[in-house]
This record gives C-alpha cells, sequence and structure tokens, in this order.
C-alpha cells in the first residue's frame, strides 16, 4: 500500500502524522493508516483527543487520482475512514499545515474542529477534474457556511488562503507555522476538558435559513452557465447542495452525492479533464533536456517594444518579482506603453484582485527607456516588436552588439523563422523563441520555440522561467505558425470555405460555440481585426483577381470599412462598442455574392459538419506536427490549443478528442473530403498509421 500514517502519543493526545510525500495524497496506505489510527486511539483509554497532521507541505492534497477507476482498491475506504472520525467521542483536530485540497478538505471537515498555518491553503477543485467533491463536501460545508458560500467555493475549484477560510467559517483557529502542533494539541485537550465534539453532519441552522431561498441557486446556475458552459459537474455539484438544503437528512444528502458522483465519474468530461491535468504536467518534461542540464539565472530582464505586448510581457516579469527594463523608440510610445501598463494594474485595484501597494512595487519594478545601452545587463531580453522577419533581425543585431556576453536573448514571434533570427546574432546557442499569447499578463500559455542552435541550457531556462512568470510553457519546433497558429491556418481556411459553400458565419460560429470554444472563426477574426491581412494584401501589391478565395469576403468587408470590433462593424455588428456582436443580414448577402462570382453552388450544412469540417484538418495539421518532430508528445498540442485557443478542456484537446472519436473514423472523412476536394491537404501519414493499427495520437513516441 502506498503512504503512512505515523501514531504518535503526546501526552494524553495522540499525533497521527500523514507522511506520502510529496503532496500526501489519500493513497491506500494513508486510508489504512487514518483507520487503523483512529481506531487505537478510540480504544486507548489513556488518549482524551486526536490531532491530524501532515508532514511536508502539504496536509493532504486530495485523491490519489491514480487510483480512480481501479477495481478491488486496498486498504479502508475514505467513506469508513470517515464513519470511523464521526463515530468518535474523543476530539478530532485537523493541524492543516499547509495544502489541504479536495479530499484533504473533506477529511478536515469531518474532524470536530481545525486549526490551520497561515501558510496553508484550502480548496475544493474537483469540478477542475470533472468531478464533485464525493467525500461529504457538498453535504458538510454548506451546513458549516451556508448554501451560498459553498456553491460558490465549489464551483470555482480555487484554493483559498488560511485566512481567507478562517473568514468564511471553514478553519476555526489560525496560527502561525511553528505554533501549528501545539496549538492543535491545546484545543484538543481544551474541547476534550469540556466533553466537546462537533459533528457538522447534525448541523442544519444554516440549511435551514436557506431552505425556500430558491434564488441561491438560480444565481448558482447562471454563474455556472456564464463561467462553466458546457460542462457537466457544476450542475451536478448544485443538485448536491439542493439535496443537502432540501432533505435536511445528512444520510439521504450523502445518498444523493454518491449518486451524482457516479454519473460525473462515468461521463466523458471527467476522462477529458483528468487528462488535462495531468497533461499539465507532463508538458513541463522536455525528453532530452536531462535533470543536471544547467539553467541561467535571470535576476533581470529587458523588453523590446512597449505595446500591447511587450507591456504585457513586462507585467508578467514584474509580476513575478523579477525587475525588468522596458524599451521603446520614442518617448511618446514608452509613455503611451507605460500608461497602458498602469491602467491595468489600477483596473485590477478597483476590482478588488490586487492591493494599492502591491500595484505601487510592481510599477517600481518596470523601468521604462528608449537607449538599447540600458539593456546591456538583463540577463534575458525579450523581442516583441511588430511581425516582420526583417525588423525582428534588425533589432536582435542591435541586442548582439549591446547586451552582455552570456544573456539570452528571445522573440516572441509568433510565428517566424527563429532560425533566421538566431543566425543573425554572434549567440545562436542563446536564442530562441517565446511566444506569449494575448494580453500577455492574463494568458496562461507561452510556446517556447526551439531554434537548431538553441542550447539545451537555453531551453531549460526558458521553460524554466515560463513557470516562474505563471505559465503553462510547451516546447515547440521552428516551423511557420510553430504549434498553434499553424493548425489554426488550416481550421480557419475550412471555415471561410464552408461560407463560400453554403453556411453562413453565423451558422459557422454557432457550431463552434456550441461545442465549447469561447468564439467562433469569424467572431475572432472581428476581434483581431479583418484589416491586417487586406493591409498586409495591399503593402504586397497582391492584385485583387490574384488574392485566395478565402480574402474575398473579409477584403470586401474592409473596403466597406468594416474592420471588426474596433470600427464597430466586420461579420457582426457591434453598436456602441459593444463586444457582443448581432449578426447581419448584409454579410449573408455578401456572402452569396461572393460564392457566385467564385462558381459555387451553396448548399446545406448542417452542425455536425461544419465541426468535422473544421477540426478534422486542424487534427491533420496536428498529426503532421507530430510526424515532423514540431510537437514533442500529442498532449503539447493539447495544451496549447486549450491554454491558447479556447478549445474546452473538457473535451481534453484536439488530439485527445480525436482518439475519442476514433482514428480510423477521422482518417476515412478525410480521404473522403481529400477525395472530393473539398479539402486540399491528404491525410498524414502518421494519422493513415495509426488509425491502420487501431492507435491512438496517445500512442505515438516521437
Amino acid at each position: 500500500m502506498k503512504g503512512t500514517v505515523h501514531y504518535e502519543t503526546r501526552g494524553e493526545v495522540v499525533l497521527m502524522t500523514i507522511d506520502n510525500p510529496p503532496v500526501n495524497p489519500l493513497s491506500s496506505g494513508v486510508r489504512q493508516g487514518l483507520y487503523e489510527g483512529i481506531e487505537k486511539a478510540q480504544q486507548d483509554d489513556s488518549v482524551r483527543a486526536i490531532v491530524v497532521t501532515g508532514k511536508g507541505r502539504a496536509f493532504i492534497a486530495g485523491a490519489d487520482i491514480s487510483e480512480f477507476g481501479q477495481a478491488g482498491q486496498e486498504g479502508a475506504s475514505l467513506h469508513q475512514v470517515m464513519k470511523m472520525m464521526e463515530a468518535s467521542p474523543k476530539p478530532l483536530v485537523a493541524a492543516l499545515n499547509g495544502t489541504a485540497f479536495g479530499g484533504g478538505l473533506e477529511v478536515a471537515l469531518c474532524c470536530d474542529f481545525r486549526v490551520a498555518s497561515s501558510k496553508a491553503q484550502v480548496g475544493l477543485p474537483e469540478v477542475k477534474l470533472g468531478l464533485l467533491p464525493g467525500a461529504g463536501g457538498t453535504q458538510r460545508l454548506p451546513r458549516l457556511i451556508g448554501a451560498e458560500k459553498a456553491m460558490n467555493f465549489m464551483l470555482t475549484g480555487q484554493g483559498v488562503p488560511a485566512a481567507k477560510a478562517k473568514d468564511l467559517g471553514i478553519v476555526d483557529e489560525l496560527v502561525e507555522p511553528d505554533a501549528l502542533i501545539e496549538a492543535s494539541i491545546t484545543l484538543a485537550l481544551k474541547k476534550a476538558d469540556a466533553s466537546e465534539t462537533r459533528k457538522i453532519r447534525n448541523e442544519n441552522t444554516l440549511l435551514e435559513a436557506d431552505r425556500g431561498n430558491a434564488e441561491v441557486f438560480a444565481e448558482a446556475r447562471r454563474f455556472a452557465a456564464q463561467r462553466m458552459r458546457g460542462q457537466f459537474a457544476p450542475e451536478m455539484i448544485i443538485r448536491c447542495v439542493e439535496a443537502a438544503v432540501n432533505l435536511q437528512d445528512f444520510d439521504a444528502g450523502m445518498k444523493v452525492e454518491a449518486e451524482r458522483f457516479l454519473e460525473c465519474l462515468h461521463n466523458p468530461q471527467r476522462a477529458a479533464m483528468i487528462h488535462v491535468f495531468f497533461a499539465e504536467r507532463e508538458v513541463a518534461r522536455v525528453p532530452f533536456i536531462k535533470k543536471d542540464t544547467p539553467v541561467h539565472e535571470v535576476h533581470s530582464a529587458g523588453v523590446v517594444g512597449c505595446g500591447t505586448m511587450g507591456g504585457g510581457i513586462a507585467m508578467c516579469f514584474a509580476n513575478a518579482g523579477i525587475p525588468v527594463t522596458v524599451l521603446e523608440t520614442d518617448d511618446e510610445a514608452l509613455q503611451r506603453g507605460l500608461g497602458v501598463i498602469r491602467g491595468n494594474y489600477q483596473s485590477q485595484v478597483d476590482r478588488g484582485r490586487l492591493a494599492a501597494g502591491q500595484m505601487d512595487k510592481r510599477m517600481s519594478l518596470i523601468t521604462g527607456v528608449t537607449d538599447y545601452g540600458r539593456l546591456a545587463d538583463s540577463d534575458m531580453v525579450i523581442e516583441a516588436v511588430y511581425e516582420n522577419l526583417d525588423l525582428k533581425i534588425k533589432v536582435f543585431k542591435q541586442l548582439d552588439e549591446t547586451v552582455k556576453a552570456g544573456a539570452l536573448l528571445m522573440s516572441n514571434t509568433s510565428g517566424l523563422d527563429v532560425d533566421a533570427i538566431a543566425a543573425s546574432t554572434s549567440r545562436p546557442g542563446l536564442v530562441a523563441g517565446m511566444h506569449f499569447f494575448s494580453p500577455a499578463n492574463v494568458m496562461r500559455l507561452l510556446e517556447v520555440v526551439r531554434s537548431k542552435h538553441s542550447d539545451n541550457s537555453t531551453i531549460a531556462t526558458a521553460m524554466a522561467i515560463g513557470r516562474k512568470l505563471g505559465k503553462v510553457s510547451v516546447l515547440a519546433g521552428n516551423c511557420p505558425g510553430f504549434i498553434g497558429n499553424r493548425m489554426l491556418a488550416a481550421y480557419m481556411q475550412q471555415a471561410s470555405g464552408m461560407i463560400l459553400e453554403g453556411a453562413t458565419p453565423y451558422q459557422v460560429d454557432g457550431a463552434i460555440t456550441s461545442f465549447g470554444l469561447p468564439m467562433g472563426p469569424f467572431q475572432m477574426s472581428d476581434l483581431v481585426g479583418l484589416d491586417l491581412g487586406w493591409r498586409a494584401r495591399k503593402l504586397a501589391g497582391v492584385k485583387p483577381e490574384d488574392r485566395p478565395p478565402a480574402a474575398l469576403v473579409p477584403d470586401r468587408l474592409c473596403d466597406m470599412g468594416r474592420y471588426g470590433q474596433k470600427s464597430g462593424r466586420g461579420f457582426y455588428i457591434y453598436p456602441q462598442g459593444s463586444r457582443a456582436g448581432t449578426p447581419d443580414p448584409e454579410v449573408v448577402s455578401l456572402v452569396e455574392e461572393a460564392s457566385s462570382e467564385l462558381g459555387f453552388s451553396r448548399r446545406e450544412f448542417d452542425d455536425s459538419e461544419v465541426l468535422e469540417r473544421a477540426f478534422y484538418p486542424l487534427i491533420n495539421e496536428g498529426a503532421k506536427i507530430l510526424e515532423e518532430g514540431i510537437a514533442i508528445r500529442a498532449v503539447d498540442i493539447d495544451i496549447v490549443y486549450i491554454n491558447g485557443y479556447g478549445f474546452p478542456a473538457y473535451r481534453g484537446g484536439p488530439m485527445f478528442y480525436a482518439d475519442s472519436i476514433g482514428l480510423d473514423k477521422i482518417y476515412e472523412r478525410l480521404q473522403q473530403l481529400s477525395a472530393d476536394k473539398v479539402i486540399s491537404e491528404k491525410p498524414a501519414a502518421l494519422l493513415e498509421q495509426l488509425a491502420k493499427e487501431g492507435k491512438r495520437f496517445a500512442d505515438f513516441q516521437a
């Protein structure tokens, strides 16, 4: 059995310490150790109270996910442990030394009292795994803090610091870490002297106050619909809390919780979200980077450009406590950029997400300059200028001449040739891509792009800095568009093709958003700006008759002054600067005219065909990316698309989604589309191979 629980007598109190490194999950040995230890303490007349704590940095960080779905688990079940705990006539105190997440917090709620270290965190994050708290959390927490607070706590799945937990009423006492055990033992003996226990299961006062308050559940459903659209588990959580409130019988509520938990467990979303949970950890490991690979120290950073991307990147470093120097071409542009940064921080302060003192501290870490020489002592410099290869090479040559030897030079390019950029310097091994996603201070994804010149230590450092900045870092090889934007091109091409063949932009967007993405391809085009491609074609001297068919509609919209959200009109109409667009019949007529000019015979589309046409070519491009070694593993692609492009986590990412459909079905459909000349690309060789072998992308090993 995995994990153990140490049993130690401290006078009249038993101290039980969970030891299952690194985060003390509720593995079989831990459950059995708790069961046997509590049973032993109850049978020992010299023991008057019990304190349960964790060894290291966690109390209990949750269930052992690796045991999910296993038949015949070893040791006592968690419910057996909890039954033993609640039957104890001797006071139980949870000494929360660190993280108490999921089943860990549920164990603490089963104790009579909770003392927390000021460094501890508590949370019920099961919703992020497509699950609900299945060990009484949905029944005990509403009894302890009320239905509204409990549902918000469980639906967000966010951990909260111990001080906040005390404010909510989850924790009884808050102490400094060094005083935790002594304070917990003192409380345990005090309660034993008073013969006082507190079984949350028996408390109904707050539930009675919530009974008949339908609005609290309506509000929870509105929150879930807005923040977790399409997810299955949030509604199950709400129903469990409804049962706690309306039934007001703990055992009856537990029966509902067990039924709803099984529904979540057998729902496909659970497997997808657990896949994502492990995938985010796997992408951090680069197979060819050894553990002893030296990592450069980055005590200061520089950013070239203080526009949208440069300013956001500077905020990332300041948020991580790393001083950053931002370079602009002139003082006017610099002050404008710094003003945007300050405004972004002020917005966080106004919304209560950042203290004013924290804002001042972060702004003090950002220095604006207009002279390259001021970047000379930076340990890492990130270029974030306009997406033009000649311009970027010019910047890198200047940086190479200016910045100290041994400093890393990174490009924020979203798809240009990192090999060429690196080759323009005298230190190509110290150059790589660090593609932040906009807005850089918000988006979690970072594509670290390895050129053919990049040293392993450079890549290891870029990945490490990404983690320090709070990013999910994914390694990509060098090719046009890298992983994400290269796949996006195939997706956008199909979207443009479908509206010429008979679908409307609004039907395509509707099918995509119903699938779970936050916006469809035409909503995204309006957000980015239709004029970007239009202006690029004009600058390149492309004649109207030579432009690709997919450009005809957006170019005509731009000719009409419809650039997207920025102008209030694009594929959609945006009244009074609203970000929520409304469909426009004029655009449908324009699309129909373009179809006729290009010789298309329009036909009906259903949503299932829209999804196939949008995602199957995207998946096919992902297979090519794996073939070419641009991505190391299929999970790397999944994490890029979930964190950078809004692919719903509850579907596991595009490659996991493909595996769930069956690669044989996708291969056959792509063959048909290729034969019908609906798509120009044939199925990837890797896709064909895996389909014929009955394998999945998850089975692929580079």
